[in-house]
């Protein structure tokens, strides 16, 4: 009985979760419709995300966002945010660490989502990665946007790895890009999300999203060989800040 219970919730917890992405964006919906129908427009549309749709739904899933900077992003400055990824949270947590507008890169398969699909192909960098064309031309497009201030987001496991895994390997691209436009990589940790929302249907439940993001690692002197160190050692970084865990 307990256990049925407990199922319920945890399958009422994940609908919340669904109603409180799609209410903003119907609420907002001819604003944000405005503000993705142009580049230059879409600082506002960032901060409508960020600070009417993020923290809307991570407030409202009682997941309290508690993040460490051990160095600042500054304002109008472009890097190259990485973080492991774990669980749907992550898109909201890295909009709340991050004042400065970024775009993200992610897969095309995404487009696929009601609603979210359709702003997501306007205002995100899509990428398939079977598709040598395709990841070419994300370069073009992140050079374009970082020449605007923007910054890039990229989950560099490429996907959200097995419950099993601690954090998969990394792709090269987050790392080439950062050394070609000479832009810092700044690298986070996420503790808790796979915890509050994993991809698990009868699992999570509320609590602390804590995050650190880590020193930032400058690329000015890197060339493009060396973008596999580069990628190992942001790798090794998170790998072991997740398995020491976080200092309270």
């Amino acid at each position: 009985m307990l256990k049925m219970i407990k199922k319920t919730g945890q399958a009422l917890y994940r609908i919340w979760f669904y109603v409180l992405v799609v209410v903003p964006m119907l609420v907002f919906f001819p604003l944000l419709v405005l503000f993705a129908s142009r580049e230059a427009w879409y600082p506002q549309f960032f901060w409508m995300a960020r600070n009417l749709w993020a923290k809307f739904i991570l407030f409202g899933m009682f997941c309290w966002p508690r993040i460490i900077y051990e160095e600042k992003i500054k304002k109008g400055e472009s890097y190259m945010l990485v973080a492991n990824h774990t669980s749907m949270l992550d898109i909201m947590l890295m909009l709340v660490i991050s004042k400065n507008p970024f775009v993200f890169v992610g897969k095309k398969e995404l487009v696929n989502i009601p609603l979210f699909g359709f702003f997501y192909k306007r205002v995100c960098i899509m990428v398939d990665r079977k598709d040598a064309q395709s990841r070419t031309g994300v370069y073009r497009r992140a050079q374009r946007r970082l020449q605007q201030g923007t910054s890039i987001c990229i989950f560099p496991e490429g996907g959200v790895p097995e419950e099993h895994v601690i954090l998969d390997n990394f792709k090269d691209g987050a790392f080439k890009m950062a050394i070609a436009h000479k832009i810092p990589v700044v690298p986070m940790t996420f503790y808790d999300n796979k915890k509050r929302f994993p991809f698990i249907f009868f699992r999570g439940g509320p609590g602390k999203c804590r995050a650190k993001v880590h020193s930032f690692i400058h690329t000015k002197n890197l060339d493009e060989y060396q973008k596999s160190g580069l990628r190992q050692n942001v790798r090794n970084l998170i790998l072991q800040d997740l398995k020491q865990g976080f200092q309270k």
